[in-house]
């Protein structure tokens, strides 16, 4: 009996064969639909004084700069190989070089953080709006939102987690193949029950990370935030920075989970063995995006801790 499932074959990234529709862009657009039906939810509830057209032009440029930064970090920070360094047009140009179109594969949540932070303060410094406010209201539906993205991923089949025997594990027809010859990959073979002959390239299950990150970045997230932190709040940037540290908690437990990003690896590497990526060998190497969740849990808490204090010398 197999120990592992298979990638359902009836997944098809393309929504209509020949046109360039994608399920994951679709995604994006339900993300950012769902999300502004939230945020203007709260508005109309919380008698916020903020109009529609506003609302439409945060979050234009909110939208605006959380593309730009995802991509530009994608494809600079997780980028090893140095080539759009070279060639920084190539970043958000959305051909091949037989111009076949690819849009903008590769997006880092991290960088649209940043971006969408970005844009969404320089709308709102400009008609003055309390940006803390209004923030607070579009991070309360974001990680519902964020399920989506995460959807998207797995219709790809792309950001695959590391081998496992799990019976959740799964075979990811992208996913790289491992030669026999190596002792861990027979292992795990006859573990899960895959035949293969001496020598042969075989793919092994891995964690569907993708599917952890939306349950747990996502609804388990967007349930935390929208029934228990909510309906607390006592000041403005409160929201913001809970979500900060626990989608940074989050994250970057799912990270042992998710195979690091090729060529990149373990920038911190304190464990005494660390290869072969795809199997977790130790807690103390941490990649690029436990990295930046740390920094997004020190930034959380220094935003609470900021705001905690502004409220209580206005008592």
């Amino acid at each position: 009996m197999l120990a592992y499932l298979q990638y359902p074959d009836w997944i098809s990234p393309v929504i209509i064969p020949g046109l360039p529709f994608h399920w994951y862009g679709l995604m994006y657009l339900i993300a950012f639909g769902l999300t502004y039906v939230l945020f203007r939810y709260q508005v109309k509830r919380e008698k916020v004084e903020l109009s529609e057209d506003d609302s439409i032009n945060i979050f234009f440029w909110t939208i605006l700069g959380l593309l730009i930064g995802a991509r530009i970090f994608a494809t600079i920070v997780y980028d090893p190989t140095g080539y759009y360094l070279e060639k920084p047009w190539m970043i958000f140009w959305p051909f091949d070089e037989n111009m076949n179109l690819l849009g903008l594969p590769g997006m880092s949540h991290h960088g649209g953080l940043i971006g969408a932070v970005i844009g969404g303060f320089s709308y709102c410094r400009l008609k003055k709006i309390n940006f803390l406010q209004v923030t607070d209201l579009v991070v309360a539906g974001i990680p519902l939102g964020y399920t989506f993205g995460r959807l998207g991923n797995f219709i790809n089949g792309e950001l695959w987690g590391r081998v496992t025997t799990s019976p959740v594990g799964m075979i990811f027809p992208y996913a790289p193949a491992y030669s026999t010859r190596h002792e861990w990959v027979r292992s795990i073979a006859d573990k899960v029950g895959i035949s293969y002959e001496s020598g042969q390239m075989v793919q092994l299950p891995r964690h569907p990370s993708q599917l952890y990150e939306a349950f747990f970045e996502g609804i388990v997230l967007w349930l935390l935030i929208w029934f228990l932190v909510r309906p607390r709040k006592k000041y403005s940037g409160q929201i913001l920075g809970i979500y900060l540290i626990g989608y940074g908690v989050v994250r970057f437990i799912i990270e042992y989970f998710r195979e690091p990003d090729l060529g990149i690896g373990y920038p911190i590497q304190l464990g005494a063995e660390a290869y072969p990526q795809a199997l977790l060998l130790s807690p103390w190497n941490f990649t690029t995006g436990q990295i930046l969740c740390f920094l997004m849990i020190v930034g959380g808490a220094l935003l609470l801790w900021l705001r905690r204090r502004a409220a209580a010398h206005r008592q």
